[in-house]
């Protein structure tokens, strides 16, 4: 094993694909990589980005996504390509994949995530820090069966991820997997590492008293009709003390609301007001679901106590794999935060991604940060 081996971190803003790809190589590759990932606005040709990863990265594993804005060494930034490189020996990973998730089977991702367990515990019985990282469709509307099958089947093994984004186009999202760009499909990787490791999520958000009861809703679409008994719109309006009309997306992303799984809060953020008088979310509802309005209390605050926290319990993190919200990213940028929302991210070797949706320990979620930070870093790092 070797005790210097690092993981290796870039991102280009370079608008050429190619140039890209080449700039992204230079920054992360190193003699044995376990596994190489990679985050990239829809702007670029996908089809130059798959074959020049695939002409450069030869041989070595590569997963990726599309997304709606990247976290990297540059900061956080629009229309570039950002990821980082595992190193062989201090890591180990495996990748798998489920197709076609508009017939997704429970059972069959269920196995797929126990049996990539099985096949890293034979290939790094002696990397003792996990995680599992899922990639998957962010327009397929089918996040919180894959990550509820994923974490059952991954069982102590503890999974976070974000759902591919396009740019806000909301056309089409792409996973990379196996050389090539895929849609309707999610990826689950699997890593072992000497590295101290600490998955975590965090929102800016806190919840209100009053609950809300979903009384009449449509899954399928995650469409809400009814909360309380009475018309969704015109009774979240009222808990939220505005006028129906003036419920716009800014309106929403500030006022989201708040389910408790085991004691522990998750955003469901809603999208739009319908013009029959329903709400349509981001995520998975169901009627009876309990709800709570839930208000925010300062981004940045926030995100610098969360990596407060990260750093009391693993030391100097080499790199945090984040997969953030794109409603977060649009708050930044409207009230003039993102620079320093980039700067606190850079400050903490951050690389990911602005999502469309997120996951964490098997449940989707809207409005939040999830990731893990892998430690090892130097003692001076800042």
């Amino acid at each position: 094993m070797n005790d210097k081996a690092r993981i290796r971190t870039g991102q280009s803003c370079a608008t050429d694909p190619a140039i890209a790809v080449s700039e992204f190589f230079a920054a992360i590759s190193q003699p044995d990589m376990a596994l190489v990932v990679f985050f990239c606005s829809s702007e670029y040709d996908l089809a130059v980005v798959a074959a020049e990863m695939n002409r450069l990265f030869a041989g070595t594993v590569v997963i990726g996504c599309t997304s709606a804005g990247e976290i990297g060494p540059a900061g956080y930034r629009d229309h570039s390509l950002a990821g980082f490189s595992l190193p062989g020996g201090a890591c180990a990973a495996v990748t798998g994949r489920v197709d076609k998730l508009q017939n997704f089977d429970s059972t069959v991702g269920q196995t797929l995530a126990h049996d990539l367990a099985l096949q890293l515990d034979k290939h790094a019985s002696d990397l003792d820090q996990r995680f599992g990282f899922l990639l998957i469709d962010g327009l397929s509307v089918r996040e919180e069966p894959v990550a509820q099958a994923f974490q059952s089947g991954l069982g102590p093994i503890s999974l976070f991820g974000g759902s591919a984004g396009d740019d806000l186009h909301f056309a089409r999202t792409w996973i990379f997997h196996d050389g090539a760009f895929r849609n309707d499909a999610a990826i689950l990787a699997l890593v072992a590492t000497r590295f101290p490791l600490k998955t975590f999520k965090t929102q800016h958000f806190v919840c209100d008293e009053e609950r809300l009861v979903v009384t009449e809703a449509d899954p399928a679409t995650r469409t809400v009709k009814e909360i309380n008994g009475l018309p969704a719109v015109e009774e979240y309006a009222r808990l939220v003390g505005m006028k129906v009309e003036n419920l716009t997306s800014a309106a929403f992303a500030a006022t989201p609301v708040v389910v408790v799984i085991d004691g522990m809060d998750y955003v469901r953020a809603i999208q739009k007001a319908n013009t029959d008088g329903s709400l349509t979310f981001f995520s998975a509802i169901e009627e009876g679901l309990v709800l709570r309005i839930a208000h925010g209390v300062g981004l940045v605050d926030n995100l610098e106590k969360a990596f407060i926290g990260l750093r009391a319990e693993i030391g100097s993190p080499q790199l945090v794999i984040s997969c953030d919200c794109i409603l977060r990213n649009l708050e930044a940028t409207n009230n003039k935060q993102k620079s320093e929302v980039g700067d606190i991210f850079r400050a903490n070797h951050a690389v990911g991604f602005s999502t469309y949706g997120e996951q964490y320990q098997g449940v989707h979620v809207n409005q939040t940060l999830t990731g893990v930070a892998i430690g090892g870093g130097e003692p001076n790092d800042a």
